[in-house]
């Protein structure tokens, strides 16, 4: 658990402007799909709807600690929540 939180955020942390921008959450989606909105979400959780607004958009990531909150609030699966990467090794 701790080495997938510690890849996850380095990955997250990567401001690297040569690379193509990842988009490593689909919390976007989702919540258009659950008919939610961020500000909805930021309410739930308590969070400022401006860091809600970042993760959305993928300038920032989420905790998976968060991640867990919100697949719950959102009634799905953490992994919904995720790109998969086409990334091998």
């Amino acid at each position: 658990m701790i080495q997938t939180i510690i890849i996850f955020n380095i990955f997250a942390l990567n401001t690297n402007t040569d690379m193509k921008k990842e988009h490593i959450n689909r919390l976007k989606v989702v919540l258009v799909e659950k008919e939610k909105t961020g500000k909805w979400l930021s309410e739930q959780l308590g969070k400022d709807p401006s860091t809600v607004s970042k993760w959305c958009s993928n300038k920032i990531q989420p905790s998976l600690e968060m991640l867990d909150k919100i697949a719950i609030l959102l009634g799905v699966d953490r992994r919904e929540l995720l790109n998969k990467s086409n990334k091998n090794g």
